[in-house]
């Protein structure tokens, strides 16, 4: 298996450094060729810049902000204008993916009007980043542990949305953690869609520690996924339950890992 890591900063190297621009040479010293992280408008850019130089680490991605739910259309404005300045960072910084999430169930509104409103902001937002060589990638969250209320909880309908937009700019983060919170697995909910897939993440499941914690068959989904023709980064995206570097030994063949990925 081939298939390369993208360190989330925001997760991993946080016990080890407060600095983004320090967790980014952490990184590279465990022998990750790439990070990723959340929010940029709370970031010291240029430190960060400078480190992604220093160390030839690839940024694969980070938030759209403002998080402007895309369920209701008096937001899509708000979303629209700060993803011109996303995108207009990740130029800058050499990134070529950045992050959308739906937003809040509005229980006051019918479902299929919230889904609607999604599809409408997405084409909006396929216009802005036609030509610009960023991606946008929608991502579904559970809603059984982590983000009770989310609108988008399942693969099939966030997959469902993409193909209305029907943009190649517009594409599917498969989270392998909520995923399997939701009770999904990959070969069920991307088979035939694979080629919606823009980014990786991964955690297991359940505990959203680093792989080998807890019981998602990751080794065999991410097989999968490459057997398909996944070959885009997996963004580490967990809670370390010990050491960073320590954490990582399943992942990159150390210690007693009895089945290296590479």
């Amino acid at each position: 298996m081939t298939l390369r890591f993208s360190a989330c900063i925001e997760l991993l190297f946080a016990a080890e450094a407060d600095d983004p621009a320090e967790r980014i040479r952490l990184a590279a010293a465990a022998g990750l060729p790439a990070v990723e992280f959340w929010s940029w408008r709370n970031k010291d850019l240029p430190s960060i810049a400078a480190a992604l130089k220093e160390t030839g680490l690839t940024l694969t991605g980070f938030v759209s902000e403002p998080m402007a739910p895309l369920t209701d259309p008096t937001e899509h404005g708000a979303f629209l204008a700060g993803l011109e300045e996303s995108i207009a960072v990740a130029q800058k910084m050499g990134c070529g993916k950045l992050i959308a999430q739906a937003g809040p169930l509005r229980p006051q509104v019918r479902r299929e009007d919230q889904h609607a409103a999604i599809v409408e902001c997405l084409a909006s937002a396929a216009e802005t980043l036609k030509g610009s060589g960023v991606t946008l990638l929608l991502e579904p969250l559970n809603t059984r542990v982590d983000h009770p209320g989310y609108f988008l909880p399942f693969t099939p309908e966030a997959l469902d949305i993409i193909d209305a937009v029907g943009c190649s700019e517009i594409r599917l983060l498969y989270d392998l953690y909520h995923s399997a919170v939701m009770g999904e697995t990959p070969q069920a909910v991307l088979a035939g869609r694979m080629d919606r897939i823009g980014h990786v993440h991964l955690a297991d499941a359940p505990g959203r520690q680093e792989p080998g914690t807890g019981s998602l068959d990751w080794r065999g989904q991410l097989a999968w996924l490459e057997q398909q023709g996944y070959d885009g980064f997996v963004g580490l995206e967990y809670r370390p339950s010990q050491g960073t570097v320590d954490s990582l030994s399943a992942l990159m063949g150390r210690s007693d890992a009895s089945a290296p990925i590479d």
